[in-house]
Formats: C-alpha cells, sequence, structure tokens
C-alpha cells in the first residue's frame, strides 16, 4: 500500500473511532480533551519534537531547561486544567484529607529544591508534575468519572496506537531509530525510543484488556461493540510490543492481565487479599532462596540477569549519592558534574537510573523513598477497598498499581513527565465530597461509589437524575 493512502486510511480510522466515542460517551464534559492532549504528549513525542518532524525550526532541548515550547505547552495545560478544577469547585484541602501520603510526597519534593544544587530547574520540573494530579482530577471530577476514564484513554489510544503502526510500516524514517543501549535498530512508532513505546502499550494494553472484561455489564449490542474494538487494540498492542520487543512491558500487561483475571474469582478473598499476596510473596522469595529461578525467568524474557547492563548502573549511581538521607534534591541528580560522571563511563549517556527506586533515593534520598512507600501501601488500601464495594472498577486500580509497581524495577517511572506515572495518579487519587446535608441522612439514600468522586453541586445533579429516572 502506498504510504500517502496509508496516511489517509489511518486518518479516516481515527476520525471513525473519535466521532463513535462523541456518540457513546453522552455525558462526559469538553474537558476531558485536557487530559487526552497531555497524554499525548507525555506518551508520545513532545511539542518541540513534532514541530522538528513536521520541518520546523525549533531551538534544541537542553538537558537543564528542555525546551522553551515543551514548557509553554506542558504549562498551558496545567493552568487550563486548574481553571478547569477551580470552577468545578474543586479544593486542594478535601484533595489534601483524602489523599495524605501523595500530598506528603509533593510537599517533600517541593522541599527538596531548597537543597537541590539547580534550585531553578528543580522548581519548574516541579510545577510539571502538578500535571498528573490535575489531569487525573479532571477525568475524577466529571460528571460521568467512570465514563470519562473510558473516554480519555480510547481517544489517546485512537491517537497513539494506530499512529504508531502507521509510522513503523509506512513512515520508518519517523517509525525507526536506533537503541541507545546496544546501537541497533528499533521500532518506536510514535515515539522516542522502544521502551516508550512500550511503555504505551502497557498503559492500552490494561486498559482495553479491563474494558473487554467490562463489556459484560453492558447491554447486547454494545457488548459487541466494547469486544471487538478491545481485542482489535489488544492485538494492535500485541503487534506493537513485538516491534518494540519491551521485556518488561510484557510482563507488566501480563501481571496485570492476571490480577484482573484472578480477583474476579471466588479463590481470592477481597477482604483478606492483603494477607493473600503478602503469602505469594512470601512463596516467591522462599522459592527463589531455594531453587534460584530469577534467572531463568529473566531468560524466558529475553534478557540476562544484569538486565541490559542495568545493575551495573545502579551500582554506579549510588556511589555518587552525597547525602543518602535526603537525596540530590528533587529531579536534581542527572544534572551538572555527576551526569558528566556517568556520561563519562557510559558512551550511551543514560538519563535516569532505570529503576523507579533508585531513582527516587537519588533524588529524595531515604525520606523520599519511605514517603513513595507509603503513596504504594495508601494505594494498595483504596484499590482494596474499590475492589469490595465496586469490582469492576476496584479490579482496574489494583492491576495497574500492580504493574507500576513491577515496571518500576527496570524503568524509571515516579519521575517528572512519564504517562505511567499520570496513569498511576488516575488509581491513587480519591477526591471525596459531602453529597447530602445531614438533615437529608436519614431520608436521602447513601452516595454511590460515582457520586463520591464528583464534587457537591454536580453529585447533586447526578443524583437527582439517578432517583428520578
Amino acid at each position: 500500500m502506498p504510504p500517502p493512502l496509508a496516511l489517509v486510511l489511518t486518518i479516516g480510522f481515527i476520525v471513525v473511532l473519535m466521532r463513535r466515542d462523541d456518540r457513546k460517551g453522552a455525558g462526559v464534559s469538553t474537558a476531558l480533551w485536557l487530559p487526552v492532549a497531555w497524554i499525548f504528549f507525555v506518551g508520545g513525542k513532545f511539542a518541540s519534537q513534532w514541530l522538528t518532524l513536521l520541518g520546523g525550526s525549533v531551538q534544541a532541548a537542553t538537558q537543564e531547561d528542555g525546551s522553551p515550547i515543551d514548557s509553554v505547552v506542558f504549562l498551558a495545560l496545567i493552568l487550563a486544567g486548574a481553571i478547569v478544577l477551580s470552577r468545578r469547585r474543586v479544593s486542594p484541602v478535601t484533595f489534601a484529607s483524602n489523599n495524605v501520603w501523595l500530598t506528603m510526597f509533593f510537599v517533600y519534593c517541593f522541599l527538596s529544591i531548597v537543597w537541590s544544587d539547580f534550585p531553578f530547574v528543580a522548581l519548574k520540573r516541579w510545577v510539571k508534575i502538578l500535571g498528573h494530579p490535575i489531569m487525573a482530577l479532571i477525568i475524577l471530577t466529571d460528571p460521568v468519572p467512570r465514563q470519562a476514564i473510558r473516554s480519555v484513554l480510547k481517544r489517546s489510544a485512537y491517537l497513539l496506537l494506530p499512529g504508531s503502526v502507521l509510522f513503523i510500516k509506512y513512515y520508518p524514517q519517523y517509525g525507526r531509530s536506533f537503541d541507545n543501549w546496544t546501537g541497533a535498530a528499533t521500532n518506536v512508532g510514535m515515539m522516542n525510543t522502544k521502551n516508550d513505546l512500550g511503555y504505551v502499550c502497557m498503559v492500552f494494553g490494561l486498559f482495553f484488556f479491563w474494558n473487554l472484561l467490562s463489556a459484560q455489564q453492558v447491554d447486547k449490542a454494545r457488548r459487541r461493540e466494547e469486544m471487538v474494538l478491545s481485542i482489535a487494540f489488544l492485538w494492535m498492542v500485541w503487534w506493537l510490543l513485538s516491534m518494540a520487543n519491551s521485556a518488561t512491558s510484557l510482563a507488566c500487561i501480563l501481571i496485570g492481565a492476571v490480577t484482573m483475571l484472578a480477583v474476579s474469582t471466588r479463590f481470592v478473598s477481597k477482604k483478606f487479599i492483603g494477607t493473600q499476596i503478602v503469602t505469594v510473596v512470601v512463596l516467591l522469595v522462599s522459592a527463589e532462596l531455594l531453587f534460584g529461578f530469577y534467572s531463568g525467568a529473566v531468560g524466558l524474557l529475553g534478557r540476562d540477569s544484569s538486565l541490559t547492563d542495568r545493575t551495573a548502573v545502579w551500582q554506579d549511581v549510588v556511589a555518587l549519592v552525597d547525602n543518602p538521607l535526603i537525596g540530590a534534591g528533587f529531579e536534581s541528580f542527572w544534572l551538572g558534574p555527576r551526569l558528566d560522571k556517568m556520561w563519562a563511563k557510559w558512551w550511551w549517556h543514560p538519563i535516569q537510573a532505570h529503576n523507579g527506586y533508585i531513582e527516587t533515593y537519588l533524588n529524595l534520598g531515604w525520606i523520599g523513598l519511605f514517603i513513595l512507600v507509603g503513596v504504594l501501601f495508601a494505594t494498595f488500601r483504596k484499590s482494596r477497598r474499590e475492589l469490595i464495594q465496586n469490582l469492576e472498577f476496584g479490579r482496574f486500580r489494583l492491576a495497574v498499581l500492580f504493574s507500576v509497581i513491577v515496571y518500576n524495577y527496570t524503568e524509571a517511572a515516579f519521575k517528572n513527565i512519564h504517562l505511567v506515572w499520570t496513569l498511576f495518579h488516575l488509581i491513587a487519587i480519591d477526591y471525596v465530597v459531602e453529597t447530602a446535608a445531614a438533615s437529608e441522612s436519614d431520608t436521602v439514600p447513601a452516595p454511590s461509589s460515582a457520586e463520591r468522586t464528583l464534587p457537591a453541586g454536580v453529585a447533586a445533579r447526578w443524583r437527582t437524575r439517578q432517583h428520578t429516572a
């Protein structure tokens, strides 16, 4: 097929899917296009990279300052998102009270700017990470939050996945690159590296598998459409993963899928799932000590026990930490003399530790790592509670959590601008408000799971529609 024809067909395919989503997604707000735009730039190429691809003259990005164009685009999205939340009367105090550990993490990141060697760079990067909770809150405070989650992730997938197939098959000058680790030719799609393509596939693979399972809850006509759509995009994810050869992302999708299936059975206790998980972890650790299956499992994924030299990088970066308690300051480790030392040793010029927990330790020290673990445990407790109250969304939250935890063993996603970090905020945040006055407590039914995520005014309209239907 000629590339121009493939381009026209791909654009047509995306337009049809977008129009279908508009028809099926009645009730969601137009503000959802803000998180879609955020995911498009965070998951794919940045705005400055798209302009360069289209032949524009763009000032080159630097390690310290990034690109001015990208800074403007991300700041515009963040400010627009803040305006949306302000109009919805989303309260920072309510957010903090419902997400204590996550709030502590953001506050500590801000405080760590004080001891950074590059405080202005750290401050700019801290402002950028505000985009993650802002975009998540835009989705979660939408009048129909569950439909909003589906609409945002579907629209984002429509843009990134078919476009990546198009780039790899018909525009290889854009869709293929060279691996920083080995120098070998790789497939990157609409992203910058094969690892980027891998985690984008992971995010949408988890979503469409969840959407496939959830299709059983809708009417017969819609069920068939949702199942066909989900299977088609899961096939697309599989093809792109095979092109990217991303073992970590594939393993995380499998972990998430198994989690969703397992918690849907009667053999897994929703109430005592924490105890069951601890039991499984103890058994795995015991099996490793007795039989040493780790190397074999890594080998099945086509990797060696050094994880393509990652373990050596971990040793080198940990040795460069001056203050283990507080770290180098928010997003500041990979700057200045530390970066020079790492680039002098490693020819492929790493800019991250390829481990989210070590990366957090480098920048925020043991204190930051402790708070991050608190965030993960708090998210698990929220997921467990959701699992008991609402199995459909609870299994998605739990599957994403486990996948993110495992993903950060070989990649650093708890940092700055990263699509996996955005997805994590979507399942980590609870935004709960009072939906009924005290005088109504005896006559008004308790708010539903959907209502509990809404601002008071929106929740009242939602409740009125539900009880008068």
